[in-house]
């Protein structure tokens, strides 16, 4: 037996921490992983490591697990050739659109193609053929507002301020649980010891949640927040700040500062107290001991922006570190400077430019939002989306009103998912094309490298060989393009492998040739370990892509959206909002069929507070009926001193129960889908992102 030790980064989820990989050679040609542990050489994550990469073998193993394309027949699904599968869909799509327009086709792509550079540098080779204007993502289940934002504000919607965490003195987290979620637009591995050495420093942690989390539980303080009030919890910390004389000058280029303190003078702390649910004093103490460290910075995540104010939300975000002085600065938030810049690259991109058929939703970037996806397809009229394009996405489990959307899928004329299961989306579909697994892949961040605490770099490898007759994901891209382009006659120009478009961006960015660096892919083949390219640093006020180079603090679309937000009322006494929660065993919708994640106690149960349980007559463990307008679902409920009063949660991702869903162990332990209750009408007005937080539930007796 040969043994092989490897390096690479995890990909399953932001944090990107270093693995050391053995893989044995049992017999001639026959490659097992026998172990994997945390690299203690990386140069970024120092040896740390998640249940969720030990997973990958489980990943790689699974019996459910696709290999070769698959054809739905009646109810049955028969293995297809490549080229035939290929020839299928470039047939039906391109009928559909000479029958119906060009937008009769939708697609929806998924979380996990951030997670795999083939889909970031190909999907778009055979997409972008299609000329459609109903694309949808997960960005606008999740981080639509992040992206929005820092395009009104900065001119581009990746040039996005990270939280300096190693050199901070002040962290003050809003909907954020990174040490259930190893980050998020944050690439921070080992961030509970990050979070540690602020206190060991001096400095102060603070979160902000609905539920007292696994971060909350290690922070120095803890606030309770209302779901969905957390825009006004920030604009009673921006009105002190401003009130109270507690802002500082800042070396950036701005415009609009004066437009922003008149519009947030009426939003005083006492004012916004009601509404956020955190009483006035501590609102106003909590500005002031931001304002008074040495360094803070502000970071708000998830539960920010899946909330009916999230463009509001992290637009405050922005303010209070811009206007304490924080914004560009060591140890408040700062931008990445990647060795691949997608920010240098790519134009600023666009918000408006046309809207949904039916609801009007804005499109941002060229997609539109996910929660107009269902209704695109159900509502009849010229330009109804009769064809879907899914690339490894879930969006039955992951987007509001799964129900709506299933009955939308089912009404389909044509479907083609690229994706490695058939699951609770992909059992709707005519063909579903497999890709390579992760390790048979070779992968580079281009995203969360944009992200990252530190600026680092690193080119993964592939450990285990691709199998005979085998696709890797751009590879699949490219065979969809030219068998659409030999149907449709359309110019198809040449392409080259991802490996190749990462050398290219490493010898164009700023660390390439004309650096000291001098990074390559060859470069970086030489350091399997990863490469520090160094701390943080300032560098803002050059990389602004608005017109006038200037930030632009007052957008008039964000205070136009302020009137809506004036008209906010606080719940009444006895009304129970539901948000959800993380887990580190999970990844959204996609990691539930791999033993090593799954097992151990159940976690897809809904908490809710002991007073709660008690004034409706129920009490631990029992199972009950969760309610909201758009569904019903049954689950056991657990009392939690951990959840503020009027507040349930119930973790994403769980639901797998659907009938004709082939993926063994997810089916087993199904739990319940949050996104039965989502509603597809609660959305962000201003972004068109879902608002899974803070949907009004009422919880019964089983």
């Amino acid at each position: 037996m040969t043994k092989t030790l490897h390096h690479r980064a995890c990909h399953l989820c932001e944090a990107i921490c270093g693995l050391s990989i053995e893989t044995t050679e049992v017999e001639r040609g026959n490659v097992q992983i026998t172990s994997i542990k945390g690299d203690p050489q990386d140069t970024f994550s120092r040896g740390h490591i998640c249940p969720k990469a030990v997973a990958l073998q489980d990943i790689q193993n699974d019996p459910d697990r696709l290999h070769q394309p698959m054809q739905r027949v009646g109810n049955e699904w028969q293995p297809i050739e490549w080229d035939a599968a290929f020839n299928l869909v470039a047939e039906r799509l391109a009928a559909i659109q000479a029958h119906h327009g060009q937008n009769a086709v939708a697609v929806y792509q998924g979380n996990p193609s951030v997670h795999n550079y083939g889909l970031m540098t190909h999907s778009n080779y055979f997409l972008g053929l299609l000329k459609t204007r109903n694309r949808f993502s997960a960005t606008s289940v999740d981080q639509l507002p992040h992206h929005l934002t820092s395009h009104l504000m900065y001119g581009h919607g990746l040039l996005l301020p990270i939280p300096d965490i190693d050199h901070t003195d002040f962290m003050l987290i809003l909907g954020g649980n990174p040490l259930a979620s190893n980050g998020s637009i944050m690439t921070v591995p080992d961030v509970e010891k990050r979070l540690k050495a602020i206190q060991a420093r001096g400095g102060k942690v603070v979160v902000v949640d609905p539920r007292r989390s696994e971060t909350a539980a290690i922070a120095d303080q803890h606030l309770f927040v209302r779901p969905g009030g957390d825009a006004a919890l920030l604009f009673g910390l921006l009105n002190t700040l401003f009130a109270e004389g507690l802002t500082r000058g800042s070396h950036l280029p701005v415009d609009g500062l004066e437009a922003v303190r008149a519009a947030v003078a009426p939003f005083t702390a006492e004012a916004m107290s009601p509404l956020c649910a955190v009483p006035a004093e501590q609102i106003r103490q909590l500005a002031r001991d931001f304002a008074a460290a040495p360094s803070a910075v502000c970071y708000g995540r998830m539960g920010v922006s899946t909330q009916a104010f999230g463009t509001l939300c992290h637009w405050a975000v922005q303010l209070i570190n811009l206007v304490t002085g924080n914004l560009d600065r060591v140890g408040g938030a700062l931008c990445t400077e990647p060795a691949v810049d997608l920010v240098a690259t790519t134009s600023g991109g666009h918000f408006n430019l046309w809207q949904s058929r039916v609801s009007g939703r804005p499109e941002y970037a060229g997609e539109l939002p996910v929660s107009a996806l269902a209704e695109e397809m159900l509502t009849e009229g010229e330009g109804q989306v009769r064809a879907l394009i899914t690339v490894a996405g879930n969006p039955v489990l992951s987007t509001p009103n799964g129900r709506k959307l299933e009955q939308a899928l089912d009404g389909l004329e044509f479907m083609v998912s690229i994706d490695l299961y058939i699951n609770e989306t992909t059992r709707y579909a005519d063909l579903i094309l497999p890709s390579t697994s992760a390790l048979e892949n070779d992968h580079y961040d281009t995203t969360f490298n944009l992200f990252a605490v530190r600026n680092v770099s690193r080119f993964n490898r592939a450990i285990l060989a691709k199998p005979e007759g085998a696709l890797h994901d751009w590879e699949i891209f490219v065979g969809l393009a030219k068998a659409f382009a030999v149907r449709t006659g359309k110019e198809l120009k040449p392409t080259i492998a991802p490996a190749q478009m990462i050398d290219r961006g490493l010898r164009m960015g700023l660390y390439g040739d004309t650096s000291e660096h001098k990074l390559s892919l060859a470069t970086l083949f030489d350091h399997p370990h990863g490469v520090d390219l160094g701390a943080l640093k300032p560098n803002l006020a050059p990389r602004l892509k608005t017109a006038n180079q200037r930030i632009q603090a007052a957008p008039a679309v964000i205070l136009a959206d302020l009137a809506r937000f004036a008209a906010l009322q606080a719940p009444a006494a006895d009304e129970l909002l539901m948000i959800g929660r993380r887990h580190v065993r999970s990844n959204n919708s996609w990691m539930h069929n791999y033993h090593r994640l799954v097992k151990g106690k159940p976690r897809h149960q809904l908490l809710m507070h002991p007073d709660d349980l008690a004034s409706r007559g129920l009490s631990d463990g029992q199972r009950v009926r969760v309610s909201s307008r758009v569904g019903v679902i049954e689950v056991e409920v657990l009392g939690s001193l951990d959840m503020m009063k009027g507040v349930v949660s119930l973790p994403h991702g769980w639901g797998h129960a659907r009938p004709g869903v082939q993926m063994s162990i997810a089916s087993s332990q199904p739990g319940s889908s949050a996104n039965d209750l989502t509603d597809e009408c609660q959305i962000d007005e201003l972004s068109g992102n879902a608002a899974l937080n803070g949907v009004p539930v009422t919880v019964a007796a089983a």
